[in-house]
């Protein structure tokens, strides 16, 4: 592509986050903007109080709910759809994480810079699957940038979870499931994986299964914790917040089975932490591997990296002749590991 002097110089890294000052715009602010960009619905990219929101539809749907009294005025661009704001080609592209996530597409000047957002390679029965972007700047996440966190494959870890449904028949199963986007993928792949008995909702993930549900997601027999019988809980299959396994609130059931699904789940002490006796390694971003192969797929000249193991994945495209750095966004690295949880709806 053609190059320009200034080398990306119109995205800026400001106090409130990526600012492309040509169309005087953020891109997942981390405080309430004039206006903003949003990837997607999950708390550390879509947060309140902006004048202004572009967004997926889905996304801006998912905004709604999280923040119903927030009211900026909003923009929906669907994936493809080309707008431009002060000289700045704009479009979303596929981002596979979680309903209606999206890259970000920037073009001024001769260049294009892509930022990502969260990602994930896997197929998913709830996302979009991601769509590499040939550009002269990659913007990555690396929320799992360690060679340590290498993903199994969805499927064998949901077999695990069936297993010990048929091992313990008569205990109740409560997994673990952020609200947005590992609830409603856990659901289709356990529904996918031959599972058919009715499973069973904590009230904080419900808004969220209902709004998938609008999109068109048929999750099958689906029912709320709340009101259901004791005897019936028993020996069910119960999703809920990571949180709500060492809250009060599974007290209510008889030794129950613990399983958390996170791409955390690779390491004991956070398996530990979230009490789960059953870790199921399903992430919903890409894993060390898939990092690697993305910013190498994208043709970059430069990779900036974001929102994790900044550090090891800037050595590891260095080392393999992309120009690499991270941005270090203040406080992304300390949300990245709770953001998801549905105890912040």
């Amino acid at each position: 592509m053609a190059r320009a002097d200034h080398k990306f110089g119109w995205l800026e890294l400001r106090p409130g986050g990526l600012y492309c000052a040509p169309a005087d715009i953020y891109i997942d602010p981390g405080r309430g903007v004039p206006s903003a960009i949003i990837t997607h619905g999950h708390a550390d990219h879509a947060r309140p109080g902006h004048g202004k929101v572009l967004a997926t539809p889905e996304t801006l749907a998912i905004m709604g709910v999280r923040y119903p009294a927030d009211t900026p005025e909003t923009q929906a661009l669907a994936y493809g759809e080309r707008i431009t704001i002060g000289g700045v080609h704009i479009w979303l592209a596929p981002a596979g994480h979680v309903l209606g996530s999206a890259q970000v597409a920037l073009e001024y000047g001769g260049e294009r810079i892509v930022v990502s957002g969260d990602y994930k390679r896997r197929p998913d029965p709830t996302a979009v699957a991601f769509e590499v972007i040939k550009c002269d700047l990659f913007i990555t996440e690396a929320t799992f940038a360690l060679p340590v966190f290498r993903h199994p494959p969805a499927e064998q870890e949901v077999q695990k979870l069936l297993t010990s449904i048929a091992q313990f028949p008569k205990q109740a199963h409560v997994l673990g499931v952020y609200g947005l986007g590992k609830c409603q993928r856990m659901l289709l792949l356990v529904r996918e994986a031959g599972f058919e008995e009715p499973i069973y909702l904590h009230g904080a993930l419900i808004k969220l299964t209902e709004l998938y549900q609008s999109f068109g997601f048929d999750f099958g027999d689906v029912r709320p914790v709340a009101g259901t019988d004791k005897a019936e809980l028993a020996k069910a299959l119960i999703f809920a917040p990571p949180s709500a396994i060492q809250d009060k609130w599974s007290r209510r059931f008889q030794n129950p089975r613990t399983a958390v699904a996170s791409g955390w789940m690779r390491v004991r002490a956070r398996a530990r932490q979230r009490g789960a006796e059953l870790p199921l390694v399903i992430s919903d971003h890409a894993d060390w591997d898939e990092l690697l192969m993305t910013c190498k797929e994208t043709d970059a000249e430069e990779v900036w990296i974001t929102h994790g193991r900044e550090d090891a994945l800037a050595h590891a495209l260095i080392a393999a002749g992309q120009r690499a750095r991270p941005l270090r966004i203040a406080g992304r690295e300390e949300e990245a590991a709770l953001s998801d949880d549905a105890s912040i709806l």
